[in-house]
């Protein structure tokens, strides 16, 4: 079964920035879009942004010109650049594809916390 995985969370201080990337262990049949959430201590899990196959973008108003999400379908591989990082944007975030019949398929999630 194909895995999603994500890898470049971390510890960074207010104003840096970040490169997310989720990586699938395999070509993931039926997907239609893909994205990645987030979820912050104490609250729900939230869209930060999604891509389409054929590559239109959408963001999360709290992360617009901040962060820009990307995929290379070569790769099999998605990615979150995230940059002018704020405390408020630590949280679990998660990747995320989905997929016309078998519905959503999730990564584990990676940390990302901001603070000095």
């Amino acid at each position: 079964q194909v895995q999603l995985v994500e890898s470049g969370g971390g510890l960074v201080q207010p104003g840096g920035s970040l490169r997310l990337s989720c990586a699938a262990s395999g070509r993931i049949s039926g997907v239609y879009l893909m994205g990645w959430f987030r979820r912050a201590p104490g609250k729900q899990r939230e869209l930060v942004a999604t891509i389409t196959n054929g590559g239109t973008t959408n963001y999360a108003d709290s992360v617009k010109g901040r962060f820009t999400i990307s995929r290379d379908n070569a790769k099999n591989t998605m990615y979150l650049q995230m940059n002018s990082l704020k405390p408020e944007d630590t949280a679990v975030y998660y990747c995320n594809a989905k997929r016309v019949i078998l519905g959503d398929l999730w990564g584990q999630g990676t940390q990302v916390t901001v603070s000095s």
